[in-house]
């Protein structure tokens, strides 16, 4: 290590990169940076860095430039994401393309998200279980409803994970009844979704954020979870705690890292909205992937699509700036959670 604490490598070894989107919550940013030093301490002899897309420092770009700045040569790049939406497939590709581009002497592999990991739902069934076992009284598991609660994004790819993370959770754990919604973008949202299980009769009701770290949309879910429970106060309602830096995450985290470093970096593309005709979705095939952040990320204005890391780019076709979501008129969303 240098005087800075910080691991400096041999000039063109290789480095490890977290990237995070960011978030304007305090809290939010460092739980994320907490992950990222747990990350770090598990491969001390490995030059380490994170970055955000906005909202939070250091962003991408300078977090390879320090890693460039400590001799690294080749980057192993992971998103810092439980599903690959927009943010996973269009903006962090594009700005390690861009840094690519204007460094032709650095290699940047890049992995995919989190997923659905059995890693993953062990750290979900231990928040789950702390939730149960710290509830008032003895409500049999048969008699409660899971409700898993996820972000939400224009990419029916990744709102179907969530669909799959809470259907794996409410049949391993054996729950009378489980379901799933929004935090926002799609639908149904937590409100409305809270509202029609209350019609089924479910004496409790366990909420819980699939989610990475705190911020506003945390809070706004517990706050939706609290205004349910004035609705329908015959349910007992149970908010449970978000993964944050489990161990479990930690290593799914150091799993992707592993996967770059074997060559298996692939994302999936079957079930991409920009290479297939996905239903609902048909008009975006071929559309343009590129980052929205380049405000952001300085220097950031082109991105070439010829190097050594995984992207996704399927066409020439169409822009770069959000497609307009093919239901925002639904009556159970999308418009984002707000406080009820």
């Amino acid at each position: 290590m240098d005087g800075s604490g910080q691991t400096r490598a041999p000039a063109g070894e290789q480095g490890l990169l977290l990237c995070g989107h960011g978030s304007r919550s305090a809290s939010a940013a460092a739980e994320f940076a907490a992950c990222a030093a747990r990350i770090a301490a598990r491969r001390p002899e490995t030059p380490f860095a994170y970055g955000y897309l906005e909202f939070a420092a250091p962003n991408i770009r300078d977090a390879l430039d320090d890693l460039r700045a400590r001799g690294v040569r080749r980057v192993s790049a992971a998103p810092g994401m439980l599903f690959a939406a927009g943010h996973a497939k269009n903006d962090i590709p594009s700005v390690l393309n861009a840094y690519q581009a204007a460094h032709p002497d650095m290699t940047i592999s890049y992995g995919r998200e989190l997923g659905v990991d059995l890693r993953m739902l062990k750290a979900a069934r231990a928040r789950i279980e702390a939730a149960i076992a710290a509830a008032p009284g003895d409500v049999p598991v048969e008699e409660t409803a899971l409700v898993v609660v996820g972000r939400g994004a224009s990419d029916p790819d990744a709102n179907a994970n969530v669909a799959k993370v809470a259907r794996m959770l409410w049949e391993g754990l054996g729950f009378g009844w489980g379901l799933y919604c929004y935090s926002g973008v799609t639908f149904p949202l937590v409100a409305p979704a809270l509202d029609q299980a209350a019609k089924l009769g479910w004496r409790r009701m366990i909420v819980f954020p699939y989610f990475l770290f705190s911020g506003i949309l945390i809070d706004r879910i517990y706050a939706a979870v609290d205004a349910a429970a004035e609705r329908h106060r015959e349910i007992d309602f149970v908010k449970a705690g978000y993964l944050n830096d489990h161990e479990q995450v930690i290593e799914t985290f150091l799993a992707r890292f592993d996967e770059i470093d074997g060559g298996d970096t692939a994302m999936n593309c079957q079930m991409c909205k920009y290479r297939e005709q996905f239903i609902g979705f048909e008009d975006e095939v071929g559309l343009r992937q590129e980052s929205h952040h380049h405000h952001v990320e300085a220097g950031s204005h082109g991105h070439g699509h010829d190097h050594g890391h995984h992207h996704h780019h399927h066409g020439d076709g169409g822009h770069g700036h959000h497609h307009p979501y093919p239901h925002a008129d639904h009556p159970l969303g999308p418009r984002t959670l707000v406080q009820s």
